[in-house]
């Protein structure tokens, strides 16, 4: 038998014992959260992955079906016609992409490129100097995004009610401004943005070479710094973001107000492409951009989503429209049906999986509760045949 030490006599540790393993979730246990973590994230790239490698098959669909429809979807006219229709609103689902995947929305992005198209206008007609134009115009953007995020962010409005408050407002404002009155004196470089290629490539808009720029941008931005991590953490989780230490609304007011000077810029570009600036410029873009920004696989609930979805579904959007127009059946207001469709299912089809899981869930918990009922009963009736 081993005998007890002495009181007071330090024990030496057993050079024969195995060392302790690390505690469980450290660094040397593979099943931590930290390995948890990676793996939901790997999941979640292979999930957007797979949506984009769907809208790129969409991409080549939609080519195929127009070639079909019109020996003319591929020429060289169309295809300009096409980037000059779907580059503003792509430069638009840029920052709206950024808004949407942090958990908040903005319905008010086509009334700030109206104010900005009016404004501009307006000015012009009174002899302003361009670049002092595009100065006060890109502030005035500005503005209007940083109300929609102090509302939202300072108050503790949500942004669905704030963006549809500001969307009626800045109409009005866009729709005071000018009035009835329409301006098309535009001076010729800047007028000639929306018929000539952009350095001479004929098929290639100015606006669709600018959203190619951008959107190289925004999606180094989002997928390959701390900034970008922090829009999917807010999204994913604004609490858990707050406790760990990103400021949750200094970001979304910076969003709001980047999603306003960009509103504004196409706005202007917007209005030197038309060659005149008018009353209901730009009306329904809203829900366009939203659509191509849901359609890129960007879900509504946030905290997911790619630039590279987005980009791809805005061609595949301004590809079904033009092969559409180009029968003789379809016109803009028969598209809108389509645009309405593409929302809805843009919104339904990423959530299918989690409506199948619930399912089975709920069908589950039915089984247990018939199993948990009839047990009393069976055993009701056994006890009645004993006796």
């Amino acid at each position: 038998m081993e005998r007890e030490p002495p009181p007071g006599t330090i024990r030496l540790a057993d050079p024969r014992a195995e060392p302790p393993g690390p505690p469980q979730g450290a660094s040397g246990d593979r099943s931590g959260p930290d390995l948890e973590g990676r793996r939901g994230s790997i999941r979640q790239l292979g999930s957007m992955l797979r949506w984009e490698t769907a809208l790129a098959v969409a991409l080549v669909a939609v080519v195929v079906l127009g070639t079909q429809i019109s020996s003319q979807f591929l020429s060289s006219y169309n295809i300009f016609t096409l980037c000059t229709n779907i580059g503003d609103l792509a430069i638009m689902a840029l920052p709206m992409t950024l808004i949407i995947i942090t958990g908040e929305i903005d319905l008010s992005v086509a009334s700030i490129l109206a104010l900005a198209a009016e404004l501009l206008g307006y000015l012009w007609m009174h002899h302003w100097p361009m670049a002092l134009i595009f100065v006060v115009v890109l502030a005035v953007g500005a503005v209007a995004g940083a109300i929609n995020g102090l509302l939202i962010t300072r108050v503790g409005l949500p942004s669905l009610a704030v963006t549809i408050g500001t969307l009626t407002l800045y109409r009005g404002l866009a729709n005071v401004i000018l009035g009835p009155t329409t301006v098309s004196n535009f001076p010729t470089p800047w007028s000639n943005l929306g018929v000539t290629g952009f350095l001479g490539i004929q098929w290639l808009s100015w606006s669709v070479a600018i959203f190619a720029v951008l959107a190289i941008a925004f999606g180094v931005t989002l997928r390959m710094t701390p900034l970008g991590r922090s829009l999917y953490a807010i999204g994913n989780n604004q609490e858990a973001a707050f406790h760990a230490g990103i400021r949750v609304k200094r970001i979304k007011l910076g969003l709001f107000v980047l999603s306003g000077v960009v509103c504004a810029a196409v706005g202007m570009l917007y209005t030197f492409e038309l060659s005149s600036a008018g009353e209901n410029i730009g009306i329904g873009f809203e829900l366009q951009v939203i659509t191509i920004v849901l359609l890129g696989g960007v879900s509504i609930f946030g905290g997911t989503g790619t630039i590279l979805g987005v980009a791809l579904a805005a061609f595949v959007y301004a590809g079904l429209r033009s092969a559409l127009l180009l029968t003789s059946s379809f016109n803009e207001n028969d598209f809108q049906v389509v645009s309405g469709g593409l929302l809805i299912l843009s919104v339904l089809i990423p959530n299918v999986p989690s409506f199948v899981q619930r399912g089975r869930e709920m069908l589950g918990r039915r089984r247990l509760r018939g199993e948990a009922s009839a047990g009393p009963a069976a055993l009701a009736g056994e006890v009645g045949d004993r006796g």
